[in-house]
């Protein structure tokens, strides 16, 4: 029996068999047939349970009694603290300094002692790998390990097994290589031809940049917090040179636009680890067209700020929403005048600054701003000449 089957029969019962759904609005924007295995709904909310449960399976008595010792950017951390609780085996998970509020907190509920150190995902792993040789814990790793590995490409085989088609390709988020390193294993395992097609952030291309044999410069604040890894494992590299075709970058505005893409078509909260793939799916569309793929939505541990965001700033980008600056003669009635000449086109106002002092041409003049939603983005125009037909100057801001 290969090492992902066995992990498959290891795990069984322990975490969720999820969905693997078609897409018909990532199908139709495309050109692909797409196919989505929804990994946020793990009861962590990521695929990390798999690997996590099964290294933990798998140790003896002695190391159990030891308890076990992770470094994490969050969702491995819940995973091993949450199957660590399930199993009797005290854990210790290190979290870089910077890590989502959510994640921490949900680690901490999830039964796990949270040391928080550093500002990167490298600086907690030598944390934790100091800790382990101070107290005797095993160290899980989140990716750099076998066991693991084995575990994480289960999440593939489902994906293979459910799809009902076979598949031409499968897209792979890529941090540290344990869910593409397990994507190699699951492929191999049930014999398909599928291209295996690894995604990163353009801020982290540690995978990307080592394949092709240029310096690795990673850095930057990504939205992808799950896959911003410096560096890859060594272990998981040589399953990536062995049998992944391709790795693309993505920009974080094309993780955002996924993010509530995935929302708002489909009803899945997704985070920005989570939303990779289809962000790569959406950036290269012709080059998967006519074909027919697969992608992992790896997680969906995404802080409700920061969701906020993603969708105020997808409004904006789309032209759904827009900010106008009418300028005007500081007097009764023209407040009135542009909000009647706003509705009359039928936009929804969601926010008013009136500015009498700052930026006015003289004293009897002033600024508003007006934030406007409309159904669609040429609604805009027919909004711009209602307001110039009432005697106002005025732009749209984009800053």
């Amino acid at each position: 029996m290969t090492a992902v089957r066995a992990a498959a029969e290891r795990i069984r019962g322990g975490v969720r068999h999820t969905p693997t759904v078609r897409s018909r609005s990532l199908s139709a924007a495309t050109g692909a047939e797409v196919y989505l295995k929804v990994e946020n709904r793990q009861t962590t909310g990521s695929y990390k349970e798999r690997g996590a449960l099964n290294a933990m399976l798998i140790l003896t008595p002695e190391e159990r009694e030891r308890g076990v010792i992770t470094m994490s950017a969050g969702n491995h951390g819940q995973a091993v603290a949450y199957h660590g609780a399930r199993l009797g085996v005290r854990t210790t998970v290190v979290m870089p300094a910077t890590t989502p509020f959510l994640k921490v907190r949900r680690t901490r509920d999830f039964g796990a002692n949270v040391v928080l150190y550093g500002e990167t995902f490298d600086d907690a792993a030598t944390h934790a790998r100091a800790l382990a040789g101070e107290t005797g814990a095993t160290l899980v790793h989140p990716y750099d390990d076998h066991n693991v590995i084995a575990g994480q490409g289960t999440a593939t085989l489902e994906l293979l097994e459910d799809a009902g088609v076979e598949l031409d390709a499968v897209i792979v988020p890529v941090g540290g290589g344990g869910l593409i390193a397990g994507a190699t294993l699951a492929v191999a395992a049930v014999g398909s031809g599928a291209e295996i097609v690894g995604v990163q952030s353009a801020f982290y291309p540690g995978v990307a940049a080592t394949l092709g044999g240029t310096a690795v410069t990673p850095g930057g604040p990504t939205i992808a917090e799950g896959i911003a890894v410096k560096r890859p494992g060594s272990i998981t590299l040589e399953y990536i040179r062995s049998a992944v075709h391709d790795v693309v970058l993505v920009s974080e505005a094309a993780i955002e636009t996924s993010i509530a893409h995935l929302l708002e078509d489909e009803k899945l909260v997704v985070e920005g680890a989570g939303a990779a793939g289809v962000a790569a799916l959406l950036e290269n569309s012709a080059r998967f067209k006519g074909k027919r793929v697969g992608t992992i939505l790896c997680g969906g541990n995404i802080d409700l700020g920061t969701l906020a965001a993603v969708i105020v700033r997808h409004r904006m980008r789309s032209g759904r929403v827009a900010r106008i600056r009418v300028h005007m003669v500081d007097k009764p009635g023209e407040l009135a005048s542009v909000a009647f000449a706003i509705s009359e086109m039928g936009a929804n106002v969601l926010d008013i600054a009136h500015h009498r002092v700052f930026g006015s041409l003289s004293a009897k003049h002033a600024e508003l701003d007006v934030t406007v939603e409309v159904e669609r983005p040429e609604d805009l125009a027919g909004i711009m000449s209602a307001i110039s037909e009432r005697g106002f100057e005025a732009e749209i801001v984009t800053e």
